[in-house]
This record gives structure tokens, sequence and C-alpha cells, in this order.
């Protein structure tokens, strides 16, 4: 083994180490709060779908020979640069997205304080339900071309390594938006105040040794058809340490030390929230968590009720409870 395969086999287990790791640090966050507030599912619950599709593109490059068979056909006798860490990788990832994932679908479970962000947006609903369809039509095309099984590429027609292509490009597809609605919830709230930060230093730590793996191997072959034919590990580590920046500015420069309109935590304590109401007006909302009991008790003082303001006291049960400043009042 010579010293640059010896540096792609250690980039390679140094950045599965720091991506796995990676996925701990929120769901341990969330645990020691007793809440997911200050966060969104949507993170967690399409990570789901990407290694789901990243563990069987994977798996298929690296174990079947067709696949293999066809890759090589295409791309002038070459393997493709998978290594078995990118597979334990994934499906660590998703083993891992999925614990994380019932903390916000299932909180009773967890004995969590519901959250704002515990129901999935209809933006990361649609994109599953689009890649998934995406998904089932490329392999109806393979399912019809008669050069399916070919090993030798099958020339113009579809192949099943066009069908793995397919389910690795949903992986691409959801690194390219899934820290999207997180990004937006930090900026709504001027905080990131629940969103873990280490597991953004590992992210991107991961994607620099994930490019630098690559590249090494790439220049072993002494063909850049490495990056090239798998172009979703290229990019999930250039995408990845995008929008890793994005999140260390907000935690250390731009919203540093700060709580936000969030006021986050679980067990029993006081949050502030309102609908706003007769132009200007807001309802002065005081909502305390009384968890043994499993309910929120929540006072609202309407000032535009009369001079003298009226007051309201309502009992929220937690499965109905979504955030205080969603409550209407008068």
């Amino acid at each position: 083994m010579s010293l640059l395969e010896f540096l792609s086999s250690v980039f390679g287990w140094i950045y599965f180490i720091c991506w796995s790791l990676s996925f701990y640090p929120q769901s341990m966050l969330n645990l020691s709060r007793k809440s997911t507030s200050g966060t969104t599912v949507d993170f967690p619950l399409i990570n789901c779908l990407g290694f789901l599709s990243y563990a069987i593109s994977n798996y298929a490059f690296y174990y079947s020979p067709l696949i293999r068979a066809q890759y090589a056909s295409r791309y002038h006798g070459l393997t493709p640069t998978v290594q078995f860490n990118d597979i334990t990788f994934a499906l660590h990832g998703l083993l891992l997205s999925i614990i994380t994932t019932s903390q916000y679908l299932s909180p009773r479970l967890w004995s969590f304080t519901p959250s704002k962000g515990n129901k999935p947006s209809r933006f990361i609903l649609g994109i599953i339900l689009g890649c998934i369809v995406g998904v089932i039509f490329v392999i109806f095309i393979v399912l019809s071309s008669p050069e399916r099984n070919d090993p030798s590429g099958g020339g113009h027609g579809w192949v099943w390594l066009d069908a793995i292509y397919a389910i690795s490009y949903v992986k691409l597809i959801v690194t390219l938006i899934k820290y999207t609605p997180q990004v937006l919830v930090n900026y709504r709230n001027k905080s990131t105040k629940g969103w873990s930060i280490v597991q953004i230093l590992l992210d991107f730590t991961g994607g620099v040794l994930s490019i630098g793996q690559q590249g090494i191997d790439s220049w072993l072959q002494g063909d850049w058809s490495g990056i090239t034919g798998n172009p979703v590990k290229f990019a999930l580590g250039n995408v990845s340490m995008m929008y890793d920046a994005v999140f260390i500015t907000q935690h250390y420069v731009l919203y540093k030390g700060a709580d936000g309109k969030d006021g986050g935590g679980g067990g029993a304590g006081w949050g502030r929230g309102g609908t706003r109401r007769g132009g200007s007006s807001r309802a002065v909302v005081e909502g305390c968590c009384l968890e043994a009991a499993g309910i929120y008790l929540v006072a609202a003082e309407m000032p535009w009720a009369g001079p003298l303001g009226q007051m309201e006291v309502r009992v929220v049960p937690f499965r109905d409870m979504v955030d205080l400043d969603g409550l209407e009042f008068g």
C-alpha cells in the first residue's frame, strides 16, 4: 500500500467518524433540554429519505457485479470510488436520523415539551413526494428497456446503472435543501438556541476529508472521472460545507449569545406570546407548562377589549399545543 492509498483510507475512516458523530449532538441536546424548541423536524425527517437512498446506491456500487460492470463500461474500465465506510456511514446516518425524527413526531414518547417545529412543512413533504415519484418513474423506464441487464452499459439505452444514479441523486437533492428550513428558523428567532453547533463543526471537518479522499482516489486512478462518475459524494462535501459556514456565522457572529424569540427548554416554566388583533394591539399572554399534568395553563390579557382590558384563561393539552404565538384570543 502506497502513502496516498494509506491517506485515502485514513481520510475515509476519519470523515466517517466525524460525520457519524455529528448525528449525536442534536439528539443529545434535545434530551438534555427535554424539548426540540428552536429547531424543526424538517432536517432529520428528510435526512431519513436522503440516507436511505445513499445506502441503497452505495450498496449497489460496492457489491453489485452488474452495476460495477456497467459503470466500468461507461467510464473506460474504472471502478466506482465508493468504499465500505460509505455504506456503514449511510446506514448509521439512517438509524440516527430515524431516532432524532421520533423526538419531534412523538414528543410524548420522549417526555418532551411540544414545540412549534414538530410538524413537517409542506415544502419538505413536497420534496419527499417528488423524489419518490421521480425514482419510480426512472425505474419504470429502465424496466421497459431491453438493454437494462447489459453489462457493457447498453449503448444508448437505459440500464440499471441509470436507476441507481436516480436513487443517488435523491441524496444530492436532500443535501441541497435540508438545511434551509433551519437557517430560516435561526433567522426568524435571531438565535441558534436549541441548534447544536457541535454537529456543524463535525460536519465541516467530515466534508473537507471526504473531498480529500475522493481527490486522492481520482489521482491514483489517473482519471478525474472518479469525481464526475460519483458527483453525489463530491457535492455532499461542498454543499454541506457551504451550509456549515452559514451556521457557524449565525452562531458565532450574527446571533452570538442570543436567546432569541423562542423560550426553549422543558419542564415547568413561563413563556410569552400572543396574537395581534385590532391593528397594533397585542394580547399579553403568559403560558405555564405543567408537565406533570400534561397541560399548558394559558392566561391572556386583551387590551382591545375595553379601557380595563379583559382576561381569558385557557387550559391546553400538550397534544394540542403548538406555540404561544399560534393561539388566538378575543
